[in-house]
């Protein structure tokens, strides 16, 4: 525990870093909320997100987090012997290890018309609980380290915590009633009922007891809806049909709680419809707030929020038409980010000369599928500066941007190119359908395919409805696009070059060096030019272009950078782009660090690149609070940021451009988004994290220079297939030896889905 303690220092440390800084400007937002003010941000058990619900750490971790204002939502449950509890459910078995310590005292109740067996408060007196039983996490996938380490806390000892107000929801009112435990006086008490200012239930009946017990200017009666073709239990109706007669609900509330959908309708294919519904428009005819409910940023929402929480925020706080009046979270910070940094102002359009380019990783290919001409007009419509070509090569020459020169995860390659599959050692351990043995005619009949690089890609899809969507382009297509749509510049990669030359007689060298002329980008300074490559052979061969930064990308993680690397990186390179986990390796998903790889490069005068960014929660480290503005925050978010990073690479350049247009991206101001220190490993148990994991490898000098490239190789048409080959030739410089073994053969890679890279 004492461990734990610390860790609560740490964050109050970081948090209040901040505290002498320059406020925020005065919002010119005018809000479309009932009152005119801006949405309340409602903690479900506090930061139940992070820690196991109304548990001491998920209360202290939304008072450090959360905004000034932020409600604590109580799950109100009685005991045997009367004593208030704040679980979210009269079954105690779901959020406890109750049935563990006591696994001979489960009952059977009926419970809303439906028998249901568990633990269940009512059985139990605050003693029996006070014993051994402990708090736990509810949603699979969040952290779990602090399972069975906090107590039950009561109603007294979460009030004693003093948050600003306080939500009581009740559920349940006819079963404590069964019990002779009446949750309407128990509510009445003056301690507890002081700081109440709102109650919920979605029982109208116990609605309508307290309806003339409170005082309406202080405390607000909620009526909570649950899915449409539940049955609420006092009236044996729908919620649907109640909310058909709106109006009935203002005689007992002064405002409604709904689920995300009765406001945004989502169809079949999980995206939203073309509008939203009128509800909130009519509730607030009516005089009636409305709230709305289930919000998390680690469960999948509609694929039109491309995993970025603060774009579902916005769709209900920040659209044209109305405002919510109040958002229910299991994800306070999140929330209140939004409403300060990106709903508060008219628009976002703050600059500052010190921010980093926002570089894209194969467009914006979290959107479209990647290197396609969707995924790059995405990108610039989302604000990316620099938009990325990894160039490919064609059996017959041709250059092309692909993310991979293994076409069979990008394509639909599979369906009419298998037996073109190899398996090319010097490339990688798996069989792939690749560029080079396809003409570019034979590539234009293929459609993209947008994947994911994460192993539970069917789980979790990018943007399915434009899977196919999109169209390759080659090199000077590229190029043409970048100077018609006025791209702050470009970033070319390159790979195999070695092989392609010596085993394909293709120069992909030339190739570039001829496109990058032939548009002009060799004799002018508007448009930067990023000549990339993990081969310092190849980037040898551009040193004489001065209109051309070089970067040498890192294609694994390291933990150092030492100086002798760094020197030879500084022959050949202007800048280095680095792995994310290089800065904060995240083992079992909890960040530590920083290394001193940024520094190392830096105080050699090199520009720093960060890759690659993801919106995806399960991508985070559980430090960044499953938020990617947080994590990007955290990376490069001015100067209370420790990295002083030159661009940020990523798959979402939306998320990237909303951030850095925002002054919450100004450290000199007092923030909500928080850049984070790594906190979480300090508070985890050890035997979580069990024994140490082995650190990255260090940067060696021979981890950066190659060998000179070899000449091109005269291929004749029998000689261009690949021959099997049994053992690899040694890495490239940068590619770092691969400790994790083969993978899986192309056939097991169709079918069950792309393995996780490990950015």
């Amino acid at each position: 525990m004492n461990k734990m303690f610390r860790c609560l220092i740490l964050m109050s440390l970081v948090l209040h870093a901040t505290s002498e800084s320059k406020k925020l400007p005065a919002a010119n937002k005018k809000w479309l909320t009932l009152n005119g003010q801006p949405p309340s941000v409602i903690a479900r058990g506090g930061f139940s997100g992070l820690a196991p619900e109304s548990s001491l750490m998920a209360l202290q971790f939304a008072k450090d987090f959360g905004a000034p204002g932020l409600v604590f939502l109580c799950n109100l449950q009685l005991t045997k012997d009367g004593v208030g509890l704040c679980q979210e459910n009269v079954n105690l078995e779901t959020t406890t290890n109750i049935d563990i310590v006591n696994p001979n005292e489960a009952k059977t109740y009926n419970v809303n018309g439906k028998d249901v067996k568990g633990w269940f408060s009512v059985d139990f007196t605050i003693d029996d609980l006070k014993k051994n039983v402990t708090v736990m996490q509810t949603t699979l996938g969040r952290p779990d380290f602090f399972d069975d380490r906090f107590g039950l806390l009561t109603i007294d000892e979460i009030f004693g915590l003093e948050f600003e107000s306080y939500w009581i929801n009740v559920q349940n009112d006819m079963l404590y009633t069964q019990h002779k435990l009446n949750l309407a006086s128990y509510i009445q008490k003056e301690r507890l009922f002081r700081n109440v200012q709102y109650i919920s239930s979605p029982e109208i009946g116990f609605l309508k007891t307290m309806n003339g017990k409170v005082n309406k200017a202080k405390t607000k009666l909620i009526f909570v809806f649950h899915e449409k073709d539940a049955i609420e239990p006092s009236t044996n109706q729908t919620y649907g049909s109640i909310l058909e007669n709106l109006a009935t609900v203002k005689a007992f509330a002064s405002g409604i709680a709904v689920p995300k959908n009765y406001i945004w309708p989502v169809n079949k294919a999980n995206y939203l419809e073309s509008s939203s519904t009128t509800l909130v428009l009519d509730a607030h005819k009516l005089g009636l707030q409305v709230y709305a409910t289930g919000f998390a940023n680690d469960l999948a929402t509609v694929f039109n929020y491309t995993y970025d929480p603060v774009s579902e925020y916005l769709q209900f706080i920040n659209n044209p038409q109305f405002s919510v009046d109040g958002v229910i979270t299991d994800f306070p910070p999140t929330a209140a980010e939004t409403i300060v940094c990106f709903a508060s102002y008219s628009e976002l359009n703050y600059t500052s000369k010190d921010k980093p380019l926002i570089i894209t990783h194969n467009g914006a290919s979290g959107v479209y599928s990647n290197c396609t001409d969707l995924a790059y007009q995405q990108a610039l419509n989302d604000g990316a500066e620099i938009i990325d070509c990894s160039v490919q090569m064609t059996k017959d020459g041709m250059a092309f941007c692909m993310g991979s020169a293994d076409l069979a995860e990008d394509t639909t390659a599979l369906t009419t190119f298998i037996s073109r599959s190899a398996t090319i050692p010097e490339i990688g351990p798996n069989a792939g359908i690749y560029s080079f043995e396809l003409t570019w005619s034979e590539i234009q009949t293929l459609k993209p395919n947008l994947g994911s690089p994460f192993a539970n890609s069917d789980k979790y899809p990018r943007n399915p409805a434009y899977k196919n969507a999109g169209k390759f382009l080659n090199l000077a297509e590229f190029l043409e696009l970048a100077k018609a749509k006025a791209a702050s510049g470009i970033l070319i990669n390159i790979e195999n070059a070695a092989y392609l030359a010596s085993k394909k007689g293709l120069d992909i060298i030339g190739a570039i060096s001829t496109a990058l002329s032939n548009a002009s980008f060799d004799k002018q300074s508007t448009q930067k030019v990023l000549i990339q490559s993990d081969d310092t052979a190849v980037l040898s061969k551009f040193q004489n272009v001065p209109a051309y930064t070089r970067v040498f990308s890192i294609k694994n993680d390291i933990s150092d950078a030492p100086l002798k690397s760094v020197d030879e990186i500084k022959k050949f390179a202007d800048a280095v782009n680095v792995p994310r986990r290089s800065i904060y390796p995240s083992p079992k998903g909890l960040a530590r660090g920083p290394t001193k790889v940024v520094d190392e490069l830096k105080r050699a005068n090199l520009s720093v690149y960060v890759s690659v960014m993801r919106n995806e929660f399960f991508s985070l480290a559980f430090d960044f609070l499953s938020d990617p503005t947080v994590e990007i925050a955290s990376f490069a978010g001015g100067s209370s940021s420790d990295y002083n990073l030159d661009g940020i690479v990523t798959e979402y350049p939306a998320t990237a451009t909303r951030y850095f247009r925002s002054k919450c991206s100004d450290a000199n101001f007092n923030t909500y988004i928080v850049p984070m220190l790594p906190f979480l490993s300090d508070a985890a148990p050890s035997n979580f994290l069990g024994p140490a994991a082995a650190p990255n490898p260090v940067l060696d000098v021979a981890d950066v220079v190659d060998p000179p490239l070899p000449p091109l190789a005269k291929i004749t048409e029998s000689s261009s297939s690949p021959a099997p080959t049994s053992e690899p030739k040694s890495p490239s410089s940068a590619a770092l030896p691969n400790v994790a073994g083969l993978g899986p053969s192309l056939l097991a890679t169709w079918v069950l889905g792309l393995l996780c890279i490990g950015y």
